[in-house]
């Protein structure tokens, strides 16, 4: 694939940037290192904070057709005890040439996670059920069916240089009018502290269709800073993505991440 060199040449330039970092972060001061763990803690998806994230999947080409995607997705966390719930709501668009736009709200999602580790752990984890709901207001845009499942989390930060993890959804078809439904999405994630809130690293989606055996694979490299303002805490990131393995129509082969997440202290 075309695009497979540019993004080994962008882990290259990452490997490079993840050791000056490294580097950096031995010879800081106590108080800095405690300043960069802090703000690193704005990537972990399970930290004690209520989080509310807009995050932008910007789908320019798909994989066997001339359509384009957009997908903005709405996501409020909140812990109650040691129970983090986190809900999410997509609005989409679908622009097909020839055949028009279709825009609007797309299925809900919430899940519970309940944290079996200490809140304080540098390790941390989580598992806990996961509902969608068939809230789509158009036939494109949803699955037409409700959705049970499982949601589990893994948040590894015993370094304040290098953080990594993952989110592994699960979920299938338990009512409705649509086809049968099975999914798997798994989220790994890389963080790359370089000091004063920037960051480098990825968090694609992985997603895989039981039903049909399509999948999708992407593969990128973020750019992300960290800004404490007040009570907030506001991490705004770019990621340009390339799909290195996939299978199915449809499935987006360049598509750009963006997001504004902010943490209420």
């Amino acid at each position: 694939m075309k695009s497979t060199p540019t993004c080994l040449r962008a882990l290259v330039i990452a490997t490079v940037l993840a050791c000056a970092a490294i580097a950096a972060a031995q010879d800081a001061p106590a108080d800095e290192a405690s300043a960069n763990r802090e703000l690193a803690n704005a990537n972990n998806p399970l930290a004690d904070m209520t989080a509310f994230n807009i995050q932008n999947y910007r789908m320019s080409s798909l994989y066997d057709t001339d359509a384009t995607a957009n997908t903005t997705w709405l996501r409020f966390a909140k812990p109650i005890g040691r129970v983090l719930v986190r809900a999410s709501l997509p609005l989409s668009t679908i622009s097909v040439p020839g055949a028009g736009t279709t825009s609007g709200v797309g299925d809900f999602n919430i899940f519970g996670a309940y944290l079996l580790s200490d809140s304080d752990s540098p390790r941390q984890f989580g598992i806990g059920p996961l509902l969608a709901a068939p809230t789509a207001s158009e036939d494109e845009l949803g699955s037409d069916v409700w959705q049970l499942g499982a949601a589990a989390i893994y948040f590894n930060a015993e370094s304040p240089v290098v953080q990594w993890g993952g989110l592994l959804t699960a979920q299938t078809k338990v009512g409705g009018d649509g086809p049968d439904t099975s999914t798997a999405v798994l989220q790994p994630f890389l963080f790359l502290q370089f000091g004063k809130g920037v960051y480098g690293g990825m968090a694609p989606l992985w997603f895989f269709d039981l039903e049909s055996g399509h999948y999708s694979m992407p593969l990128g490299w973020r750019l992300g800073k960290v800004v404490k303002a007040g009570n907030t805490v506001f991490n705004v990131f770019l990621e340009p993505q390339f799909t290195m393995l996939h299978w199915g129509t449809g499935q987006p082969e360049f598509q750009v991440f963006a997001g504004l997440n902010m943490q209420f202290m």
